[in-house]
């Protein structure tokens, strides 16, 4: 597998750099890249829609004696781009100053893995229109196998591909590169139910690698049961019950911590984390880690978007608040070492039993599939969500449940953390397993 840089995007960013210190800026990084995305769109029985778009592009953060601007433009004709760069640099002049605003300390780039992430899959630009479009065709036809009774009013499937491709360069030593693909598929079902209503439900997955994706009929077919199994819904009685939450959608909840984990929040004093590190904030079953050198992970990188060299890091250890994500402009504000900007995936300590086990253990409680609006306060911890689901009676699914509503705050939800399943959902890169709560309120009749 090739995995060489386009010199063309590496000579583009030196060259910017070079141009931004002639023009007098202090400090500069720039990133050049091209991207090249098809999508495929299938809506009952007929393509609907096929795009492709290529671009390239340039973007540029300026440090002129205390001030910052971060300007970009895909006009990279040698000509064009001293005109753009000396004409942001005025720009920048004008704006206030900020003393924290500034490159990475060189030494945080340093230590970066020397590894194949295995996140290029050279078949992307191999497949043909042909293929895209079977893909799209063969995911309807999975999500209509599911439907014995007539009861799907319609289905739209997409399927679609991304090559990108990226070179940064900093003015004060940093240089690195990423090639990468990403592939899609999804499948949107409505169906009728008896009373008028028509539920939709939907499935998607994304991989690094087109053979990663499920086959497109168990995909399509996974769409048209979660449709179907909406029909009949009802809204359930107000009660404190057990509630496990599906693999796919556990994710709502984890970004709601996570979050509250980011230097800005913290810095602004808008976190319900903040002060908490090495404090127990969930139960023993939150144990989780950022790990950024996973094979074909969709969250994987050798650094972050400020080129910091990435590193695995403890984020919860048995309910400890372990680590924060911070910038290096935040660190300079908070006065903190950097660690780095986002999460890229996240690994987790995972239990002995899958969800079916789960919810055997369950007995008696909600499996939430769906979380439906609402809202998550990041300095006060409060939610309050939308749900939609299943009841559970004695181990096995029962009644489809809607319009309910979960309510709590964070801190008290997390500690009423019981288990955690072996099924890692694997088409995020926050690859939750289903997470099962104990006396949660849910809202309904």
């Amino acid at each position: 597998m090739s995995t060489t840089i386009d010199t063309n995007l590496r000579d583009t960013a030196r060259r910017a750099v070079d141009l931004a210190r002639e023009h007098g800026a202090t400090e500069a990084s720039a990133s050049a890249g091209r991207m090249r995305e098809v999508e495929v769109q299938w809506r009952d029985g007929r393509l609907d829609k096929v795009s492709e778009a290529t671009t390239r592009g340039l973007s540029l953060q300026l440090y002129v004696d205390g001030r910052y601007s971060s300007v970009s433009t895909s006009d990279l004709r040698p000509e064009a781009l001293s005109r753009f760069i000396a004409d942001s640099l005025s720009m920048t002049r004008a704006l206030a100053r900020d003393e924290h605003r500034r490159l990475p300390d060189a030494e945080l780039y340093e230590g970066r893995a020397s590894l194949d992430l295995v996140i290029e899959d050279p078949r992307q630009a191999e497949l043909s229109a042909e293929e895209r479009q079977r893909f799209a065709r063969e995911l309807e036809e999975g999500a209509r196998a599911a439907d014995t009774k007539g009861a799907i009013l319609s289905v739209t499937t997409g399927f679609g591909d991304l090559f990108r491709e990226s070179y940064r360069v900093t003015s004060n030593g940093f240089e690195g590169g990423s090639r990468s693909t990403q592939f899609v598929a999804s499948a949107e079902v409505s169906v009728q139910d008896p009373d008028g209503r028509r539920p939709e439900e939907s499935d998607s997955a994304f991989a690094r690698f087109f053979e990663d994706l499920p086959a497109a009929s168990a995909l399509g077919r996974r769409a048209g049961e979660r449709a179907l199994g909406r029909i009949g819904s009802t809204k359930g009685e107000s009660a404190v019950l057990p509630m496990a939450v599906d693999h796919k959608v556990s994710g709502r909840l984890v970004s709601m911590l996570l979050g509250s984990m980011s230097g800005a929040s913290l810095q602004q004093k808008r976190s319900f984390l903040d002060g908490k590190l090495g404090e127990k904030v969930g139960s023993d079953w939150l144990d989780l880690t950022d790990e950024p050198h996973v094979k074909r992970g969709l969250g994987s990188r050798l650094f972050d978007g400020e080129g910091i060299a990435s590193r695995t890091m403890p984020l919860f250890e048995q309910g400890v608040l372990r680590s924060y994500f911070i910038d290096s402009y935040y660190g300079r504000k908070l006065q903190w070492r950097p660690t780095t900007s986002s999460p890229s995936n996240l690994a987790w300590k995972l239990g002995p039993k899958a969800r079916a086990g789960l919810l055997e253990d369950l007995r008696e409680g909600i499996l939430v599939t769906g979380f439906l609006g609402g809202n998550s306060s990041a300095v006060t911890g409060d939610f309050s969500l939308g749900v939609q689901g299943f009841r559970v009676r004695g181990g096995q699914l029962a009644e489809p449940i809607s319009e309910m509503n979960i309510s709590g705050n964070q801190l008290d939800l997390w500690k009423r953390l019981v288990a955690v399943g072996a099924d890692p959902y694997p088409y995020s890169s926050a690859r939750t397993p289903t997470l099962v709560f104990e006396g949660v309120q849910f809202a309904g009749r």
